[in-house]
């Protein structure tokens, strides 16, 4: 085998051929929550990754929405319009994104013209407070086909005719460092913003929280469900084990979580395709009295 193309990993078999080259010539093999939540996200169901920092979890959940894009893109073509959403709770995301989605999709691109495939051009972009102007305005013009943002602008962007026209197509949305909202104002505020995400598309985004510290993981696995009614499994150390809980429109937050000291995976059945009026009505009334946000 070439050092181009070294052995392949089984866990990338499900990946198109020039996204699993690329990771097995950039890694020596996935990491052990990777191969446990891989399969849960290309099935749409909302997972929950909980891993020591260094297992790969941002690239876990990206890899993954790349794949989809890469496809369709090959395929049909990709619309001007987001498809992904990264929220995180940290403002500092340019060093991040570089390692776990800039330099993927470069490598990915490589990989196609290797195979003699055609480009691909996925956009990203970063759309937070700090975000001048200029890029803002560029943005409604071309909407990045992966937004990357944090929890105040995508409220801003909800609350805008064009964030809304942005965000209309989103099929998957990631939360980054979970557990610095699951326990506060922020994270009530983002729980109304992906419910009224899924009213504004009409149907249930996928949804994948990550995180290194989240104990008890079944209280997060619900705040990251968010309103309705589901029930949850999960995957620790790539075994499949716990039961499901009833949800509630949203988890009493936990106390403060320990890290976690091994990998752990919640994939949550996907609730309901879309929601009532009457229930995001209720949503916005029950979060709003909770963290106090006036509407």
């Amino acid at each position: 085998m070439s050092a181009r193309h070294p052995p392949q990993h089984p866990a990338l078999a499900a990946f198109h051929p020039a996204v699993a080259a690329w990771f097995a010539r950039t890694f020596p093999a996935p990491t052990e929550a990777q191969i446990a939540a891989w399969p849960a996200i290309a099935s749409g169901r909302d997972t929950l990754v909980a891993a020591p920092t260094g297992s790969g979890k941002t690239l876990t959940a990206f890899l993954t929405a790349i794949d989809a894009l890469v496809r369709e893109a090959l395929s049909y073509g990709l619309p001007d319009t987001t498809l992904v959403l990264y929220v995180s709770p940290l403002k500092a995301l340019s060093n991040d994104i570089h390692v776990n989605l800039d330099a993927p999709l470069a490598g990915i691109r490589e990989e196609l013209a290797a195979q003699g495939l055609p480009d691909v051009d996925i956009r990203t972009a970063v759309r937070t407070g700090d975000t001048p102007q200029s890029e803002r305005a560029a943005l409604r013009k071309r909407p990045p086909h992966i937004l990357v943002t944090t929890p105040e602008s995508l409220y801003v962007l909800l609350g805008s005719e064009s964030g809304r026209a942005m965000l209309a197509a989103v099929r998957t949305v990631i939360v980054d460092e979970i557990h610095a909202l699951v326990q506060n104002k922020r994270g009530s505020h983002l729980a109304l913003s992906l419910e009224r995400l899924d009213a504004l598309t009409g149907k249930r985004a996928t949804r994948v929280g990550l995180s290194a510290t989240q104990k008890p993981i079944d209280a997060v696995a619900r705040f990251l469900v968010g309103a309705g009614t589901a029930t949850s499994s999960s995957a620790s150390g790539g075994g499949l084990g716990w039961g499901g809980a009833r949800m509630k429109r949203r988890a009493s937050p936990p106390s403060q979580p320990p890290p976690a000291t091994q990998g752990e995976v919640h994939a949550c059945p996907t609730a309901p395709s879309s929601i009532s009026a009457t229930r995001a009505s209720a949503t916005l009334r029950w979060n709003c009295r909770r963290c106090r946000w006036k509407q």
